[in-house]
């Protein structure tokens, strides 16, 4: 739109064409009062019934809540206004109305069920505390982005669409390619190992994902957004550093250039993660979930951390925290062991006080170790020829981890669903919107 200013914008004395939303109409008898809301803010546009045009009025007056319009008039300053400042208009036009009925009120004033936010999200998303979100989540992807620009990645994409699964057939989404049978991919890792065989040695990716599981939690998705980094010549222990990294990146970044934001969601209090990420192995870290008493049955070498285990442990901790050296038996085949234990892995995960949320570790680089992997996990090399034979022909030692955006989100901000992190959820009840 030729000429529009936004109300952020507006200044006493200008004459301003504002457009957005009729965020609220507030009728006082004699005067009265629209609001106005775009991407930047609100302002407030005064009606003087008896000294205005009647039509002008009675269309500014008679429009509905959501509806889209356009005003044209002097700004004036009001410090009784929300803004400070208020148009007097001398056009509105409604670009498009809205039905009285809305299915949610986005002023926020009615709560509405998670269910009915989603289904309604675009207006969900006209509240400014929803918007935060995305804006922060937004911020947290540039920070990141930069960071591995910093320490020489090169931003990659890889296939969505593959014939073999990174982990085996389980967890897969199926579809029909030319006439046979393809997935949706559930990790980019093989790409991503393959990359670093090249001579780009260091990459990252952020991008979809997709796993056919069956959970029905706050805290799983079927599609989901992860941030990818595989790197040539480096261990377990560099690829935590810039791990570490990225997220210190992101938390500064947020709390640097989302005040505004934080405050609508009442962290005003929010601080960077300025402290090194504590490292335990997984024998410390079970002995340590074990001396907390807060679960039921004692772990043992070679248990999964179960979500009350990470609860007890992220309450002990208090803090991001990385699992080294995990059993061999419970990583997957491309993760190396240590040549002295076969039994321990140099997989870590890396955990927030609430959940996991970093899968990594350095990869088995070797060709007759890696097809060994493979065998011993019930996996069948073969179908993984286009993977495999590239580590005959020079693979460099690497390491890599990978994180999903919603997860980081979500345990940022306290959110209790992972579904306020996600724009448009793909869960097992969710395919529309």
């Amino acid at each position: 739109m030729q000429n529009r200013t936004y109300t952020a914008e507006a200044e006493p004395g200008d004459e301003v064409t504002v457009a957005g939303w009729v965020h609220e109409i507030r009728d006082l008898g004699g005067i009265a009062f629209l609001i106005l809301r775009d991407a930047t803010g609100k302002i407030q546009v005064k009606f003087e019934k008896d000294e205005m045009d009647e039509d002008l009025v009675e269309t500014g007056l008679g429009v509905s809540r959501e509806s889209v319009v356009s005003v044209s008039g002097a700004v004036e300053e009001e410090p009784r206004a929300p803004t400070g400042v208020e148009i007097t208009p001398e056009s509105l036009e409604v670009l498009a109305p809205a039905d009285p009925e809305l299915p949610l009120d986005p002023s926020g004033k009615v709560d509405a069920e998670i269910s009915t936010r989603l289904d309604n999200r675009t207006l969900d998303l006209r509240k400014e505390e929803v918007q935060a979100i995305f804006e922060i989540r937004a911020e947290i992807l540039r920070a990141v982005r930069e960071y591995f620009r910093e320490v020489d990645c090169t931003e990659i994409t890889t296939p969505k669409i593959v014939a073999t699964g990174t982990e085996g057939g389980t967890e897969l989404f199926p579809i029909t390619y030319f006439g046979q049978e393809a997935f949706m991919n559930q990790s980019p890792q093989l790409f991503k190992q393959l990359m670093v065989g090249s001579n780009l040695e260091r990459v990252f990716e952020i991008g979809p994902i997709f796993r056919a599981e069956e959970h029905n939690t706050p805290r799983h998705l079927n599609e989901a957004t992860m941030i990818d980094f595989e790197s040539a010549f480096i261990d377990h222990h560099e690829a935590m550093d810039v791990c570490e990294g990225t997220l210190k990146a992101a938390y500064q970044a947020v709390a640097e250039n989302c005040e505004a934001q934080l405050s609508l969601l009442g962290y005003d209090d929010f601080e960077p993660l300025d402290e090194s990420f504590p490292r335990l192995t997984y024998e410390e870290a079970i002995e340590r979930v074990n001396a907390t008493g807060e679960v039921d049955e004692q772990l043992v070498w070679g248990d999964d951390l179960s979500t009350e285990a990470e609860k007890a442990l992220g309450e002990d901790i208090g803090s991001h925290y990385f699992v080294t050296d995990w059993p061999s038996e419970i990583k997957p085949f491309y993760i190396q062991d240590h040549d002295d234990d076969p039994d321990l892995s140099k997989g870590f995960d890396l955990m927030h006080p609430r959940m996991e949320l970093v899968s990594g570790g350095q990869r088995e680089h070797r060709y007759e170790n890696l097809v060994a992997g493979f065998e011993q996990q019930g996996l069948d090399p073969e179908q993984f020829d286009y993977y495999t034979k590239m580590f005959r022909y020079g693979m460099p030692p690497h390491a890599g981890w990978a994180y999903g955006v919603e997860r980081v989100v979500m345990t940022m901000l306290g959110l209790e669903n992972i579904r306020e992190a996600v724009l448009f959820p793909r869960d097992r009840q969710r395919l529309s919107p």
